[in-house]
């Protein structure tokens, strides 16, 4: 009995070359941004409300409209809402501080959590990196906006626990944000 090769052949290289399909998605994949999150910070609970309460009213109008599609008056009312609430969407980002994370490349990232090893206590609580003092390079070296270690170190210290949370997590969540489908072809 003789053994099954397991392993599909590799094509020639000069073959791969020669294909114009796969050139072109290859260059489409070399040319991909890595992905980027935004953190919207916004204090005003104002702005937020009245958006909410613009996006209520715009689904209310909506579904009066699309009931009545011939009712001009139900069709105003949803183009006005519409209007209103993207006023509401202008006041808010007026107000709101959006920031910016891309993720690093994968070298990068790997030897910035290589460079803070966790401590004695952090690796018996399973940790693979010190959060402490990874938290604030990596949140510098993620952002667009030029958020500085220093300023990271100081937003990490100061603001409240649930947002500084949010803020490692878009940094940490950047470095794992995931665009592919695995799905059948």
């Amino acid at each position: 009995m003789t053994a099954r090769k397991t392993t599909a052949p590799t094509p020639p290289a000069a073959a791969v070359a020669a294909d114009a399909h796969w050139a072109a998605t290859r260059e489409r994949l070399m040319a991909r941004a890595r992905p980027v999150l935004k953190l919207t910070i916004c204090d005003d609970n104002e702005a937020k409300q009245a958006l909410n309460n613009a996006r209520y009213l715009e689904q209310q109008a909506k579904s009066e409209a699309e009931r009545n599609p011939d009712d001009e008056a139900a069709q105003a009312a949803h183009r006005a809402a519409v209007t209103a609430q993207n006023d509401a969407q202008a006041a808010l980002d007026a107000v709101s501080i959006p920031l910016r994370f891309q993720a690093l490349d994968r070298k990068t990232y790997k030897e910035l959590l290589a460079a803070h090893r966790p401590t004695e206590e952090q690796a018996e609580d399973g940790y693979d990196f010190n959060l402490d003092t990874l938290g604030p390079v990596l949140i510098a070296a993620s952002s667009l906006d030029g958020i500085t270690e220093e300023d990271a170190a100081t937003f990490l210290d100061t603001w409240a626990n649930a947002e500084a949370e949010a803020l490692l997590n878009t940094a940490f969540g950047v470095q794992r944000e995931d665009r592919m489908d695995l799905g059948k072809g």
